[in-house]
């Protein structure tokens, strides 16, 4: 009995207790996850959908504080501000490589993922890509930003900023992983509002951009 055959079993017949067939609530989740998921790669893989969004702005990493504190101090803090803005601008250009794999995510969603996620938390589709999608989103963007960084100028601005710091006497050696910092921040920030886009499809009638998904998401 394959997991279609089993759903369709444990809700007795071909209706679920909405009067949705599981086909249907299938169809409609999946439609609006699809658009969802496009909704965030468009908000973010474009200018400044990292750079100027508070919430998902990426910042400095932590281990850089020391270069920071150093160079305030002889008055070089826009050669950091500069890094942090080209930081974002990777991402921002990393981001459209999720597209194809949230589409592959939702395109191997089974029946029972079905089930859990339309029986689930409000971010319970996110928690499943998020689960699905790490790894290869990894492998995927991380290439990207690496040339990224080159393109606009992060790997040059992080070379001055630490070539006029280590010319500072008496300063601690530090090291930042620069590729993989964006990465997992880039990863963060497209789940983050994943989870908002699958949270207003749940809850907002306004959200609902297709018949399928009205009938689905209305019927909870």
């Amino acid at each position: 009995m394959d997991k279609g055959q089993e759903l369709l079993k444990t809700v007795g017949g071909n209706k679920t207790q909405t009067g949705l067939s599981v086909e249907e609530i299938s169809a409609g989740l999946k439609d609006a996850l699809r658009v969802g998921s496009e909704n965030v790669i468009t908000q973010l893989g474009r200018t400044d959908g990292f750079n100027m969004d508070p919430a998902i702005h990426i910042p400095l990493p932590k281990r850089l504080d020391t270069v920071k504190f150093a160079l305030d101090k002889i008055g070089m803090s826009g050669m950091l501000q500069e890094l942090e803005l080209k930081l974002n601008r990777a991402a921002e250009v990393a981001t459209p490589k999720a597209k194809k794999l949230f589409g592959q995510a939702i395109t191997e969603m089974t029946f029972d993922d079905v089930k859990k996620i339309y029986d689930g938390p409000k971010d319970a589709a996110t928690l499943y890509f998020r689960k699905k999608m790490s790894p290869a989103l990894m492998e995927e963007m991380r290439p990207v930003v690496t040339d990224s960084l080159a393109e606009v100028g992060a790997v040059q601005s992080y070379d001055n900023v630490m070539r006029e710091y280590r010319s500072l006497p008496f300063v601690p050696d530090v090291k930042a992983n620069l590729t993989n910092y964006v990465v997992e921040e880039g990863i963060d920030g497209i789940f983050y509002y994943m989870a908002k886009e699958e949270a207003a499809i749940r809850q907002n009638p306004l959200k609902r951009t297709t018949d399928l998904i009205k009938k689905v998401f209305g019927a909870k």
